[in-house]
């Protein structure tokens, strides 16, 4: 069974006639690109919510014609704007239930898709329904049980909710979950807590950092190493992203060598997307080193030796290139967990990250941007 699952987020379309349907247009580009240079080296594309602006059974249609031509499958989830009207109506009838599921395995990994907005009064009164509550114990405690890992997908950041955010980060970070993958923010951000790593992805519709330019974010868990990564719509392929080891600031688990590797040898894994007959390579100290594969799954690898200490690690291939910095420790220097505080809030962002699409800004209208 494959360790890896890969899913293309394309971020809150706000679907609206008063922008003169720009987002439509991007998500027709978006779609283009994927089914032309991505297709079946990610699992399906996440719609995070807020997919219509007014959700409006027009809107939703204009959503629906943009992705028919997809080639993957894709998955939503709803947002507070999807609830507008007072409840989930419009939303629920434009969007078939198998592309709304509650839960699916892929690959070994379970992932879970939770309603944050039905119990609520509307944004940004954001809370569990009890049913996905429940729901969420049960399948984190199935994930246990069949050894599988947990994906978690949801609107906004455990701190968003009004009641028991707290209580749903701890849940997270006590069932392992690898990745919970969020809207709302309209920026590009990626929380760690210590525990859980949190990623949001700019809107499509309505973006204010990076002058406005739409794109997507790619999303790999592969050993339950987490990798993010944007990609600005019409930007050149391939596209490169390094999935093991962990970069130091999505480290969760150092006793894990996969996320804090030890001195020796270590295998640096990637998956390279575009079509490309031109070989992947590792730049590591001045050095370089080509790479086998791709594989079944799109992956290459090559095994370096690494001594003890925090390493730059670049994989390149034709035009475009990765890096992350790799924390290597020996057994007996691990580093240590504090308590976790303030879990899975965005105090915890790690910070601008320019190589992969984070400018840092917090720059959306939940936060420091403009009303739409």
């Amino acid at each position: 069974m494959s360790k890896t699952v890969t899913w293309v987020h394309v971020g809150d379309l706000h679907m609206d006639e008063a922008d003169g349907l720009l987002s439509k247009t991007r998500l027709q580009a978006t779609v283009a690109e994927i089914n032309t240079w991505v297709g079946a080296a990610a699992d399906f594309v996440f719609l995070p919510g807020d997919n219509a602006n007014h959700a409006t059974p027009a809107q939703y249609a204009h959503i629906l014609e943009a992705l028919e031509p997809l080639g993957l499958p894709w998955r939503a989830i709803a947002g507070d704007h999807d609830f507008e009207p007072g409840d989930l109506a419009h939303y629920e009838a434009a969007f078939p239930a198998a592309n709304r599921p509650e839960v699916e395995v892929i690959a070994g990994h379970r992932c879970i898709f939770l309603d944050m907005i039905s119990a609520g009064a509307g944004g940004p009164d954001f809370r569990l329904t009890m049913h996905h509550r429940n729901r969420l114990f049960e399948e984190l405690a199935r994930a246990e049980a069949d050894r599988q890992t947990p994906i978690v997908f949801m609107h906004g950041y455990p701190g968003d909710l009004a009641a028991d955010g707290d209580v749903i980060a701890r849940t997270l970070a006590d069932a392992r979950v690898a990745f919970v993958d969020t809207g709302h923010t309209h920026y590009n951000e990626l929380l760690n807590d210590g525990r859980v790593v949190y990623g949001a992805t700019r809107s499509t519709g309505q973006i204010e950092e990076d002058d406005g330019q739409p794109g997507y974010a790619i999303v790999t868990v592969h050993d339950r190493v987490p990798s993010w990564r944007f990609k600005t719509l019409g930007s050149p392929w391939p596209f490169v992203q390094i999935v093991a080891p962990a970069d130091y600031r999505m480290v969760t688990r150092p006793a894990d060598p996969q996320q804090v590797p030890r001195p020796g040898t270590v295998e640096i894994v990637a998956k390279v997307y575009g079509h490309t007959d031109q070989p992947a390579s590792l730049r590591f100290a001045d050095m370089e080193w080509a790479m086998t594969g791709p594989d079944e799954a799109g992956l290459v690898r090559v095994a370096v030796t690494l001594p003890a200490g925090l390493h730059r690690l670049t994989v390149a291939c034709g035009t475009d290139q990765d890096s992350v910095s790799v924390l290597v420790r020996d057994v007996d220097d691990i580093p240590r967990r504090g308590v976790p505080v303030a879990p899975g809030r965005d105090i915890h962002s790690v910070g601008p990250w320019p190589e992969h699409g984070i400018a840092g800004t917090q720059l959306g209208p939940n936060k420091n941007g403009r009303r739409w």
